[in-house]
């Protein structure tokens, strides 16, 4: 009995993640890399494009901080209201000429940027609404961040594999991650976001029973609890984490 209402539970979850959480956001992803000693620079400059972008009328990233994990040393997120919108004449040469809180103009604050950053890497991604993602980080104190490139063939696989995942913690009282699926840009096909107050709640997460977590495996789509890490990896060429938290 338990099984079954869990099952049907898990089920309509599932349904209503695409028409919820897949489309309706359009984001660039950027990761960088501060050159040596420039780190806190860096941050500073990406502070006075979040002013300069908000003044003019654009929604400036959402961004955080690497503490442990991949090579970058910052992720922004900036919401964007499509490609074509984003790249038009008249957006670019507006960024460009525009003036910052520094009194720079964009293409020069883009010059100081570029100065002081190391290596970077941008993807554009579907992802989730922009007012739940902006909700859901200004809550966190702790992100965690999985980076992935699908094998061919398998990326469509591997975006419901991780919509099976969302739909198993969900089951069990655990948060779902964002999912980011890629449009254009990097090698990476996607990743995932989860929010978490802090490091204690990541590692702690909500005690339930071996039963239990069977049963929410079996139900989002899983053979068991032992085969989802598994399931993930015949899917995937390379898989990057990252823990990240918030800057001030």
């Amino acid at each position: 009995m338990r099984r079954s209402w869990l099952l049907a539970a898990v089920t309509a979850l599932l349904l209503s993640i695409p028409a919820s959480a897949q489309e309706p956001g359009t984001y660039r992803a950027l990761t960088v890399q501060a050159a040596p000693g420039d780190l806190l620079d860096l941050i500073e400059l990406y502070k006075e494009e979040g002013a300069f972008l908000a003044a003019m009328g654009e929604e400036p990233a959402l961004w955080m901080r690497h503490t442990q994990g991949d090579v970058w040393d910052l992720m922004l997120l900036y919401p964007v209201q499509g490609l074509s919108e984003y790249f038009a004449p008249e957006r670019t040469r507006r960024v460009a000429e525009g003036r910052t809180p520094s009194g720079r103009s964009g293409a020069e604050l883009q010059r100081a940027l570029d100065a002081r950053t190391a290596w970077r890497e941008e993807v554009f991604v579907h992802g989730p609404p922009v007012a739940e993602l902006k909700a859901a980080w200004a809550a966190a104190g702790l992100y965690h961040v999985e980076m992935y490139q699908g094998l061919a063939g398998k990326r469509a696989e591997l975006v419901q594999e991780r919509r099976m995942e969302n739909a198993y913690a969900t089951a069990l009282g655990r948060k779902p991650t964002k999912i980011f699926t890629r449009i254009a840009g990097s090698a990476t096909d996607g990743f995932t976001i989860g929010f978490y107050p802090d490091l204690k709640a990541y590692a702690n997460p909500p005690e339930t029973t071996r039963e239990q977590q069977e049963a929410a495996a079996v139900a989002a789509g899983f053979r068991g609890a032992d085969y989802i890490g598994a399931t993930l990896r015949e899917l995937i060429l390379r898989h990057h984490d990252t823990l990240a938290v918030p800057i001030p």
